[in-house]
C-alpha cells in the first residue's frame, strides 16, 4: 500500500512547498471546521434543548481563537493542544457562556466595551509605539485569520459579560473575615524548624561482607524477573539529513519573490510575546527566516526520502537485504542500529516521531518503513534482526548480581538501622534527654533543615533525598519537640525531629494581609464558579454528541 501511494506521490511535492509556505502563515479557517465533518448543519447539539446553529457555532469557534490569542499573544496552531487548548470543547464552553449570559439578561454597557477593546489595542500596539485602531486591528491581526471585527466586538462584550457572571455566581467565595484569614496566613506562612537523619544504603555498603556464591545463586533466582531483557530490534537505515538539504531550500526562498513579506506577516501574527527571551524585531526575523528555510530543507529531505522508500517498495520480492543493495546504487550508506527494546529507540537514530511504533511493526512479508521524520534528519529503515526476549544466565550477569545484592543487603541494613534509632530518639525524648544528646550517644550526625512553611515551593538544601511534598508531610504531621516514625524512601530512609515553630514576624504579615485575603477570595470565588459550571453544564450540554463520550468542558482560563 505504502509502495502505491509513493509511486503517485512526485507531483505532490511542488503542492506541499507551497502549503508549507501559507500554512507559515496562515492556521486554522474557522469556516472550513464548521462546514465539514462534524460540524454539518443541525449536526452541533443543542444547549438546554435549543439547537445550536452554524453561525453560533461559527461565531463561537472565532471567539474562542481571540480568546487565544488574548492568552498566548499568538493564534491557535497545531501545537496549541500542548497547552490544553481543545478548539471543540473550548467552543462548547462559549456557548455555554453565552447561554447563561442570556439567561441572566446580563449586557455589557458600550463605554465598558470600548475601554476593554482600547486596552487591547494598547497591548498589541506596544512594540509600535501607538495603539491600534478598530479598522487597523481587523486589518493587520483579524483578517488573516477569517475573524471579522464583529467577532471582536462580540468577544470583548461577552468577556465583560462573564466577568460580571463570574462575581455573580461567586460571590459566597468572597466571605472571608479577619480572624480566618489570619489564621489562614499563619497556618500557610508560618515556618517550622526541623533536623533530619538520614540513613543511607550507600553508607552501609561497606559494612557489607561479599556474599558467598550460593547466596547470589538464590537472589538471582528469586529476581530473575527483574534481569529479564525485553524483546529487541535491530534495524539498518538510510539516513537523510536535513542540513543536506539547505541549498535545495535557498533555491526555493529565491523563487518566493514575497518571501519578506511573508516573514513580516508571521512575525506580525506571533506577536512581541511570541518569544520567551527579549528578541528585537530584527533579531526574531532572522529566527523566523531560518525556521521558514529549515522547513523547506526539510521538505527536501522527505522528498529526497520518499522518492528512496518508492524504489524500495517497488523491489520484488521485498527482502530486507534491498535496501542495502538500493542505497549502494544510489551512492547512499545504509547502516545497522544497535539492539533496542519497545521503549526507547536507539542513540543513533534518536527521537523520531513513530520510529518505536513502525519498527515493532516490521516483519519478513512487511520488511520496510518510512520515510520517517525526526527534527534534523528523515528515515527509511529496514528489518535486519529480532531479538527475542530472554534472562541471561547468572554467569554472565554475576557482577550485576552480586552487586545488586550486596545494596539490597546495605539498603535493609540501613532501614534497620533506622527504626532502631527512631525508637532510641522516642525513648529519650520522653526520658527528657535533647535531641543532640541522643544523636551524639547514638554516633549519628544530623541534618539542619532550613526553616520552611506549607507555602514553599522549593526543597530545602541537604535534604535532596526525598521531594518537597514528603517532606512537608512528615515535618507538618509531626508535633512540635517531637520525633517522626522512620520514614522508608528508596535509598534507605530518614527520621525527622521538629524542634519549633518560628514567630511570625507581624509587620510582614500586616504588609501581606491584603494580597493573601485576595488571593483567598479568588481562590474561593474560582471553586464556587467552577462548581456551579460543572453542575450547569452537566445539565445544558447533555445534548451535545461530542461530550457524550468525553468529560464536560472546564470554565478553564477567565471563564
Amino acid at each position: 500500500m505504502f509502495g502505491t501511494i509513493r509511486r503517485h506521490a512526485t507531483w505532490l511535492w511542488v503542492f506541499i512547498i507551497a502549503v508549507m509556505i501559507v500554512g507559515l502563515v496562515s492556521f486554522f479557517n474557522p469556516a472550513s471546521r464548521v462546514s465539514g465533518g462534524r460540524g454539518g448543519a443541525g449536526d452541533h447539539g443543542s444547549i438546554d434543548g435549543e439547537r445550536i446553529g452554524d453561525e453560533d457555532f461559527r461565531n463561537a469557534y472565532n471567539e474562542v481563537r481571540l480568546e487565544f490569542l488574548m492568552m498566548y499573544g499568538r493564534w491557535p496552531d497545531a501545537d496549541a493542544k500542548s497547552l490544553g487548548f481543545d478548539p471543540d470543547r473550548e467552543t462548547y464552553s462559549r456557548l455555554f457562556w453565552i447561554q447563561k449570559l442570556k439567561e441572566n439578561n446580563i449586557r455589557v454597557d458600550s463605554g465598558s466595551a470600548a475601554r476593554a477593546a482600547n486596552g487591547i489595542f494598547m497591548n498589541f500596539g506596544r512594540e509600535r509605539g501607538r495603539p491600534y485602531s478598530l479598522e487597523e486591528f481587523s486589518q493587520q491581526i483579524l483578517a488573516a485569520q477569517g475573524v471579522s471585527a464583529d467577532d471582536f466586538e462580540r468577544f470583548v462584550s461577552h468577556e465583560l459579560g462573564r466577568e460580571q457572571l463570574r462575581s455573580v455566581v461567586g460571590v459566597t467565595g468572597k466571605l472571608v473575615t479577619p480572624a480566618e484569614a489570619q489564621a489562614l496566613y499563619i497556618r500557610e506562612w508560618q515556618e517550622l524548624s526541623a533536623s533530619a537523619v538520614f540513613f543511607a544504603a550507600s553508607n552501609f555498603l561497606a559494612s557489607v561482607s561479599t556474599p558467598a556464591p550460593e547466596a547470589v545463586a538464590q537472589f538471582y533466582t528469586n529476581q530473575m524477573s527483574a534481569y529479564r531483557i525485553p524483546d529487541r530490534l535491530q534495524v539498518s537505515y538510510v539516513k537523510f539529513d536535513v542540513t543536506n538539504f539547505m541549498a535545495d531550500a535557498d533555491q526555493q526562498i529565491a523563487k518566493l519573490t514575497n518571501f519578506s513579506a511573508m516573514v513580516d506577516q508571521v512575525y506580525r501574527q506571533r506577536g512581541t510575546n511570541f518569544y520567551k527571551e527579549s528578541l528585537t524585531a530584527d533579531e526574531a526575523k532572522a529566527r523566523i527566516r531560518a525556521e521558514m528555510r529549515h522547513e523547506l530543507a526539510s521538505v527536501a529531505a522527505r522528498k529526497k526520502a520518499n522518492d528512496f522508500a518508492s524504489d524500495l517498495f517497488d523491489l520484488k520480492p521485498q527482502r530486507p537485504e534491498n535496501l542495502s543493495a538500493l542505497a549502494q546504487s544510489n551512492g547512499l550508506t545504509a547502516r545497522f542500529s544497535a539492539p533496542f527494546a519497545n521503549d526507547f529507540p536507539p542513540d543513533e537514530i534518536g527521537p523520531v516521531k513513530g520510529f518505536l511504533n513502525a519498527a515493532f511493526a516490521l516483519t519478513a512479508e512487511e520488511p520496510f518503513a518510512g520515510p520517517l521524520t525526526g527534527t534534523e534528519s528523515v528515515y527509511v529503515i529496514a528489518l535486519a534482526k529480532i531479538i527475542a526476549s530472554e534472562i541471561p544466565p547468572l554467569e554472565k550477569i554475576r557482577r550485576q548480581v552480586e552487586t545488586d545484592f550486596k545494596y539490597t543487603q546495605a539498603l535493609m541494613l540501613a532501614r534497620r538501622t533506622g527504626s532502631q534509632f527512631a525508637l532510641t530518639l522516642t525513648n529519650g525524648l520522653a526520658q527528657g534527654k535533647t535531641f543532640a544528646g541522643i544523636c551524639t550517644e547514638a554516633k549519628v550526625k544530623p541534618t539542619l533543615i532550613p526553616p520552611f512553611s506549607l507555602s514553599t515551593r522549593e526543597l530545602p538544601e541537604g535534604v535532596e533525598q526525598i521531594t518537597l511534598d514528603q517532606l512537608k508531610q512528615i515535618v507538618f504531621d509531626t508535633p512540635v519537640g517531637k520525633a517522626s516514625g522512620f520514614v522508608p524512601t528508596r535509598e534507605g530512609g530518614l527520621v525527622v525531629f521538629v524542634q519549633q515553630r518560628l514567630p511570625i514576624d507581624d509587620a510582614t504579615m500586616r504588609a501581606g494581609m491584603p494580597a493573601f485575603i485576595n488571593s483567598v477570595r479568588q481562590a474561593r470565588q474560582n471553586e464556587a464558579v467552577n462548581f456551579w459550571f460543572r453542575r450547569e453544564a452537566e445539565k445544558s450540554l447533555r445534548d451535545i454528541p461530542l461530550l457524550q463520550s468525553r468529560p464536560a468542558p472546564s470554565g478553564r482560563g477567565r471563564s
